[in-house]
């Protein structure tokens, strides 16, 4: 089940805010804990046994750690660390990379090794992340030990951010499971957060979608320059809208249950640098990978030989981690050299550049970076970058890239406006109006519209992908 589904705002939220609200307050959990295994079990039953393993498993972990640590066996507690550590990514390992290694074991030795052929968990990526967090921090002593077992199955499960994140670590959580604010102005404030991230999703990234998908699917050996960076630029701003959307609605879905995720996007297309385009991107991953890999292996502490090898292990994981193709390696591995160029010499240089030339800079290898994490198939990705770069023969533009541009120019322009701080900047300068009731209402008229045209679309819609729910 995912967000932007008539089923899920028509008939699964309702029935669960209802229960939810009804419920006492030292049942709220609970009943949040059993709402979030049916959402899970919507599409998955049997992986409920894998949640409720990993959750069960780090729970008795939690405790072993910090009981060993209380009576000063270091050692055990690193131990149970280690498992902790192991068996999570076993888990993770084996259903998501299974397959990927066989394939490739195949290759090498020319053998015909039979595919798993095993469906990936829904959200095995985030909660993996979120249980192996947990226990670092406690052995780290940065938490405590959760004592009750349906909070911490409500902390894993959680169902506003299980599918694609935020990657929601306890720390930042744990206060809000014994207690939490619930009030009309944060459920509202929470209603108008998921309808944003509704309208991102239902309006903008699926019909911008719709252009990538109509030219990636054509033929690419005669695929236009400006085609091709078209395409290219739809798909840019598709995954932001898809992703950002979905976190906004999964931000604006905690505040109706009380919860306070952190932000996960910050208009990260503004960037003037790769540096600054991964502070603004996928925050949480950034976070976890910097807090959890990043600074135990050193960091940049050690010298520059250890900086340009702890980059480049988190850039190749990083990128692994999305999928389990070797396209997912490279974007990583991609990302990671323009970091280290930056790190060691690239920032400094532009800094003396104008703003506008810094900002096209980071465009342009963002954009094409896209295109590497959209094209698993290697030989089609080649062909793909030959065209944007018009070594392909094709001509630069043809009739059929003039009739995308055209028809679809209003629904370019307002994603590419959407993306700026344009609409922030608006905003603020409204809270300075004088009527600030009518400005109010209109604002919720606004709302109101994006809600229903988007429910309009979600209807008679043919194509709803979500991209990142297959992570």
């Amino acid at each position: 089940m995912i967000f932007s589904t008539p089923i899920f705002i028509f008939v699964f939220l309702p029935c669960i805010l209802a229960v939810y609200y009804v419920s006492p307050r030292k049942f709220k959990n609970t009943s949040l804990f059993l709402a979030s295994l049916v959402f899970y079990a919507w599409g998955e039953p049997v992986y409920v046994s894998i949640m409720l393993f990993s959750t069960v498993f780090d729970f008795v972990n939690g405790l072993f750690i910090e009981k060993f640590k209380l009576q000063n066996k270091i050692t055990k507690s690193k131990i149970i660390l280690i498992i902790s550590i192991v068996g999570n990514l076993s888990i993770l390992f084996f259903f998501k990379y299974s397959d990927f290694v066989i394939n490739n074991i195949n290759q090498l030795f020319s053998l015909d090794i039979k595919n798993l052929d095993l469906k990936l968990p829904i959200g095995i990526s985030f909660y993996t992340f979120q249980t192996m967090s947990y226990t670092i921090d406690v052995y780290r002593g940065k938490v405590k030990a959760q004592k009750n077992i349906i909070d911490f199955g409500t902390f894993v499960s959680l169902f506003p951010q299980l599918v694609a994140g935020p990657i929601v670590r306890y720390k930042t959580i744990a206060e809000q499971l014994k207690s939490r604010v619930h009030s009309i102005d944060k459920f509202s404030e929470g209603v108008r957060r998921f309808i944003i991230g509704l309208g991102k999703k239902v309006l903008l990234a699926n019909n911008i979608g719709m252009i990538w998908e109509q030219i990636s699917s054509s033929n690419i050996n005669n695929l236009p320059l400006s085609s091709a960076w078209l395409g290219a630029i739809c798909f840019s701003l598709q995954i932001y809208f898809d992703f950002s959307g979905y976190s906004d609605m999964a931000i604006g879905l905690g505040k109706m249950l009380g919860f306070d995720f952190l932000e996960n996007f910050n208009l990260p297309y503004i960037s003037k640098s790769i540096t600054e385009f991964w502070r603004r991107w996928h925050i949480s991953l950034g976070t976890w990978f910097k807090e959890y890999v990043y600074i135990p292996l050193g960091g940049s502490r050690k010298g520059t030989k250890k900086l340009i090898r702890n980059m480049f292990i988190v850039w190749a994981l990083t990128g692994f981690w999305h999928g389990a193709n070797w396209n997912f390696v490279f974007w990583g591995i991609y990302f990671g050299i323009i970091l280290i160029m930056e790190k060691l010499f690239l920032l400094e240089l532009l800094q003396k550049l104008p703003n506008s030339i810094k900002h096209l800079y980071t465009l342009f290898l963002v954009i094409i970076s896209w295109v590497i994490f959209s094209i698993e198939d290697t030989a089609m990705l080649g062909k793909y970058l030959k065209a944007m770069f018009g070594l392909n023969s094709a001509p630069i533009m043809n009739n059929e890239t003039i009739y995308l541009f055209c028809t679809n120019i209003f629904l370019i322009i307002a994603c590419i406006i959407a993306v700026t701080n344009l609409p922030t900047y608006v905003n603020n300068k409204l809270q300075k109006f004088r009527y600030i009731n009518l400005l109010y209402t209109c604002k919720n008229i606004c709302y109101l519209c994006i809600f229903v045209v988007s429910i309009s679309f979600l209807i008679g819609a043919s194509y709803n992908p979500f991209l990142y729910f297959r992570f």
